[in-house]
């Protein structure tokens, strides 16, 4: 683990880097393609539509083993990229940021599998933690380096880059990890992988803790920028001080999340977190009278929904062990669509104020607390979740 896990971070950097990066550079992708804004935001929605199949591809790592299940995903990641540099057309584009989405979709479960597979499920907090950095490490460092290169030599810039840090990673993966075993008699396949989780009562709700966790976020996530420009007229730079924001709590959540979450306990971590968000929330429309204290806020509430989500992730990684790999992509699946879900619903709360959208996400936040009760009360097949 002492090289696995440093690997890991680095990988998930330039995969998180991919996913991230399209953001705050939408607009310049979008005139060097010579498209609207509206027509590149199709790229985004086919984007998160492609993200519904992963559980499907991620099965792959339950039924074929972890190591081609990372192959995989690498290697869709590298081929999206790829694409790009050979025909830079918006809708190859598109297709490109599906298949690097896809891609990190199925790599995911199948690593957080393979280090559950290997390190004990007492010390397992840390290690997903650490791997957790390469989400934020992509916002501090990668989407910067790509901001960079993109000033220099256009729009086309990173994806060069991106297809051969995916080549090399795909490379790398192949010589560093060892072989996955045959494939035993009693690994099931893709069906009976998705019932398995279907059917099994603490799967939903674990699944449902990650859905109302991320709905809850959302209402926030989405209007806090609306909300900033109403209170302060300082749009650009409320934005771009709340975007620092966002990533330092990030890297400070994970951190957190490292030292503490073995020693809590991993659902007690995701009851502090959802209780402290809780609170964050409900302290934004009072310390959103100045623009430090909104800010302020924001770092508070962020950097416990960050706490909150990587705690999860070890949870889950323990709740069904016959099909990590699967109910780790539906985990996935199921924080997408909590964001799908608070999309719609932050401007209508946002209609009756803001402290109706920091209610709306403490509402939210309670769901989740009955559904990890839950969690904890169902008997476990294998082992008490504790």
């Amino acid at each position: 683990m002492n090289r696995t896990l440093p690997a890991f971070i680095a990988i998930r950097t330039v995969l998180n880097t991919a996913h991230r990066m399209v953001y705050p550079f939408l607009s310049i992708f979008a005139r060097g393609l010579g498209v609207d804004l509206t027509t590149m935001s199709l790229a985004l929605t086919a984007r998160s539509l492609v993200g519904t199949f992963g559980p499907f591809a991620a099965s792959a790592a339950d039924s074929h083993g972890r190591k081609l299940g990372m192959l995989f995903g690498v290697g869709l990641f590298t081929l999206g990229a790829a694409l790009v540099v050979f025909w830079p057309t918006f809708w190859v584009l598109a297709v490109a940021l599906s298949l690097a989405t896809l891609g990190k979709y199925i790599f995911d479960p199948a690593m957080q599998a393979y280090l559950s597979d290997r390190i004990n499920y007492e010390r397992r907090g840390l290690a997903i933690a650490v791997t957790e950095f390469g989400w934020s490490l992509a916002f501090v460092l990668g989407v910067p380096l790509m901001g960079f290169l993109i000033a220099r030599r256009g729009w086309m810039a990173p994806f060069p880059l991106l297809a051969l840090l995916g080549a090399l990673t795909f490379v790398g993966i192949v010589l560093m990890l060892p072989k996955d075993g045959k494939p035993r008699a009693d690994r099931s396949p893709l069906w009976a992988n998705f019932r398995s989780v279907l059917t099994y009562v603490p799967a939903l709700a674990g699944l449902a803790v990650g859905l109302f966790a991320s709905t809850a976020n959302e209402v926030v996530n989405l209007i806090f920028g609306v909300w900033l420009e109403d209170s302060f007229g300082l749009k650009i730079a409320a934005l771009g001080a709340a975007s620092a924001i966002i990533g330092l709590s990030e890297l400070g959540g994970e951190g957190l999340v490292a030292a503490f979450v073995d020693r809590l306990g991993k659902p007690r971590a995701v009851a502090i977190g959802l209780l402290a968000n809780s609170l964050a929330a409900l302290s934004l429309p009072f310390l959103g009278r100045t623009e430090a204290g909104a800010l302020t806020g924001l770092f508070f509430f962020y950097i416990s929904f960050e706490f909150t989500l990587v705690s999860c992730i070890p949870l889950m990684t323990e709740v069904l062990p016959g099909a990590r790999a699967t109910l780790m992509s539906f985990n996935v699946a199921a924080l997408s669509l909590g964001r799908a879900l608070g999309a719609p619903l932050a401007p209508l709360l946002y209609g009756f104020g803001f402290l109706a959208v920091a209610a709306g996400a403490v509402g939210f936040n309670l769901l989740a607390l009955l559904a990890l009760r839950k969690l904890q009360k169902s008997q476990m097949a294998r082992v008490d979740i504790t």
